[in-house]
Order: structure tokens, then C-alpha cells, then sequence
């Protein structure tokens, strides 16, 4: 069972439609913590990003990971357009040339995007950030990866994980970041990044583990 292609261009149109169906929820949750424009970029970029496609969905999935980074970079506002722009970046580092993905090849990818994201936001786990959904999905996936599940078991135990993740934000005090201004005051709230993030691994596990 594998990732093919055209799975990964419907894994990002996906997303795209579920960024836009979720941009006011978003931007409300960012706006207790944050700039009140998170949901607001995301559309934006992804939107972009949807507008653009049609001239690389047909490469192979690195070219369109980075092709993808590259829109997000251009168009997203805030922190989030470097974040998102660096994930895709670096799944397209591990994924160049290939026109499907192992349950092994998704894990190298997203491990190496989830490093990049640590590395250019300077974050931790528990620091409420995007990391806190990212993390747990990619340990849960590479957890499963090593006991030889199924490609559908593995993303979703992914998606759980970072469900979970995302959860745990709430009472949380922020430390990165706009929300990181408040203090004790940033506790309460779920983390925006933290819940796109969740969404990001949903869709994965909802497009390729359903036709896995």
C-alpha cells in the first residue's frame, strides 16, 4: 500500500478546502492568543496554492511538496507562511523524484518537514506551538512504521495522536510566539498552529488511509 501521486495532489486540494472551511474558526481561536489572523493567512496561501497547481500537479510528489513550499513562502503572512513553507520544503528534500510514497517513505518526509519546522521556529515540544500536534502524529506514525502496521492503521494512529496534541494545548502557557506576550493569560485557549497542524495530519489519514 502506498501514497501515489495523485494522492498526494488530492491530500493538498483537500486541505485547502478544509483550511477554507475552517478560516473563521481559526482566526477566532488565534484571535485570544495571537494576531487574530491565522485562518485568514492559511486560506490565503492555500488558496494560493490551489490557483497554482494545475501547473505542477502532474510532477513528481518533491516538485509538488516544493512547489507548494514556495507558494506558501510568497503568500502567507505572519509566522505561518516560513512554518507551513519549510514543512512542505523539507518533504520535498526526501521525497524528490518519486511518484509514490511508502508508509517508511511518509515518515522519513514528515519527520525531516517536522525538524525543519523546530529548527526555523526555534520551538519546543510544550511550548504551544504548531510542534504539540506535529510531533505526537509523527511519533505515533513512526511507532507504528516499526511494528509494520497497515498505511491506514499508522495515519490513523497519526491523526489521534495529534488530535491529542492538539488538545493538550488548551491549558497551556504559551512561550513562542505573539501568544507568548500574554503569559499566564495565553492558558485556556487552544493554539491555532497547533489545531491546522492537527488538520493537516486528519486529511492525510482521511484521503490515503481510506483508499489504502
Amino acid at each position: 500500500m502506498t501514497i501515489s501521486q495523485d494522492q498526494f495532489v488530492l491530500w493538498i486540494k483537500s486541505f485547502a478546502d478544509v483550511i477554507a472551511e475552517n478560516k473563521e474558526y481559526l482566526t477566532e481561536l488565534d484571535s485570544a492568543i495571537g494576531d487574530a489572523d491565522h485562518g485568514i493567512n492559511m486560506n490565503r496561501g492555500f488558496q494560493a496554492v490551489l490557483a497554482k497547481l494545475p501547473a505542477f500537479a502532474n510532477q513528481d510528489i518533491g516538485s509538488i511538496a516544493k512547489n507548494v513550499g514556495m507558494v506558501l513562502i510568497s503568500t502567507v503572512g505572519g509566522a505561518s507562511g516560513p512554518l507551513y513553507g519549510t514543512f512542505f520544503m523539507q518533504i520535498s528534500k526526501e521525497t524528490a523524484g518519486k511518484l509514490e510514497l511508502t508508509l517508511s517513505d511518509w515518515v522519513t518526509a514528515l519527520e525531516s518537514a517536522v525538524n525543519g519546522v523546530m529548527l526555523r521556529g526555534k520551538a519546543k515540544p510544550g511550548d504551544k506551538t504548531m510542534l504539540d500536534s506535529l510531533i505526537p502524529g509523527l511519533n505515533a506514525i513512526k511507532e507504528c512504521n516499526t511494528r509494520g502496521t497497515s498505511l491506514a492503521e499508522a495515519l490513523n494512529a497519526s491523526e489521534k495522536a495529534a488530535e491529542q496534541g492538539m488538545l493538550s494545548t488548551i491549558p497551556w502557557v504559551a512561550k513562542k510566539g505573539r501568544a507568548s506576550y500574554l503569559g499566564e493569560r495565553s492558558a485556556g485557549t487552544q493554539d491555532p498552529g497547533a489545531t491546522s497542524s492537527y488538520l493537516l495530519l486528519k486529511v492525510a489519514a482521511q484521503k490515503w488511509g481510506n483508499s489504502a
